[in-house]
């Protein structure tokens, strides 16, 4: 499969409360979100789906109701303005690379295959996860493996990246895991790996900056009572869509008014986190680390 859907029922339950309504599948990758939404709603309603990726399309479903767009979703009002379809009752969104991306081996994302290191979820255009590992400077380097992908060594694993750039350009992402192999504790070679290519990855795509983006946008797009349901899958992205979802701001910082009533765009609709039942890791390994919250627009 292209891509087997994390928490599909929770997720689509979350938002889906008009069959008629107008919803919003941010990121559409193998279609298994979209179409469950689509099997909740009437004639009447409305599915928007978004994906940068362009291997995507290759799931486009053929359904008047469905509506795709090649774009990423930061560019999420923009779009849905110019189809006059604001405001919206729902908006969903599947943070991360699809099974696809991780099993294409020209993709770059997984450090289990050997290819050209390019992590761009949109591989038109923007850098390439080459252009990050061999001409950043090492402090930017190092921030970046610290704060996406929270490695204590990220300014070791730096310097050695410099280092051995001078000597040969790291094309691939076999030449990347035997320079970084110093920095693999035995037993957590893979947990090590997975950290320092999702920095790099974070960083190729800006996935942060999306995602501010997406949910900045939500506030001004969805109609009073509508809802969003974000699935995420590290702490990064959990603890911005946290901290938004709780206070409206990033920091999570909640302001109240004269008489102690929280100044927040939303309403909880999930107070923790959703995680995948037992059987459906046991489906599906990836999800493992998945997390779900839902909110409604006041």
């Amino acid at each position: 499969m292209y891509h087997t859907p994390v928490l599909l029922d929770e997720s689509v339950n979350g938002i889906v409360i008009n069959s008629g309504g107008v919803y919003v599948d941010t990121t559409f990758g193998g279609g298994g979100h979209s179409r469950k939404i689509l099997d909740r709603l009437d004639k009447t309603g409305k599915l928007f789906a978004f994906d940068q990726d362009t291997d995507a399309q290759q799931n486009l479903i053929d359904d008047p109701r469905f509506c795709y767009i090649s774009h990423n979703f930061q560019h999420l009002k923009r779009f849905l303005q110019f189809y006059k379809a604001c405001p919206v009752d729902g908006i969903l969104a599947d943070l991360g690379v699809s099974s696809h991306q991780f099993d294409a081996a020209e993709r770059g994302f997984s450090h289990r295959f050997d290819g050209k290191l390019d992590m761009r979820m949109d591989n038109s255009k923007g850098i390439t996860a080459a252009e990050v590992i061999n001409a950043y400077p090492e402090q930017r380097l190092a921030q970046i493996l610290s704060a996406y992908g929270e490695l204590n060594q990220a300014y070791a694993i730096a310097l050695r990246i410099k280092k051995a750039r001078l000597v040969k350009t790291i094309e691939t992402t076999g030449d990347l895991v035997e320079i970084l192999s110093p920095f693999l504790p035995k037993g957590k070679e893979n947990k090590t790996l997975s950290q320092i290519f999702q920095a790099i990855r974070i960083e190729v795509n800006q996935e942060m900056e999306a995602l501010k983006a997406l949910l900045e946008q939500a506030v001004d797009i969805l109609k009073p009572n509508g809802r969003i349901a974000i699935i995420s899958y590290h702490s990064l992205e959990d603890r911005l869509v946290k901290n938004f979802l709780k206070s409206g701001n990033f920091e999570g910082n909640i302001e109240k008014d004269f008489y102690g009533n929280p100044l927040t765009p939303f309403r909880l609709i999930t107070r923790k986190a959703i995680v995948p039942q037992a059987e459906e890791i046991a489906m599906n390994p990836r999800a493992r680390s998945a997390k779900l919250r839902i909110a409604e627009i006041k």
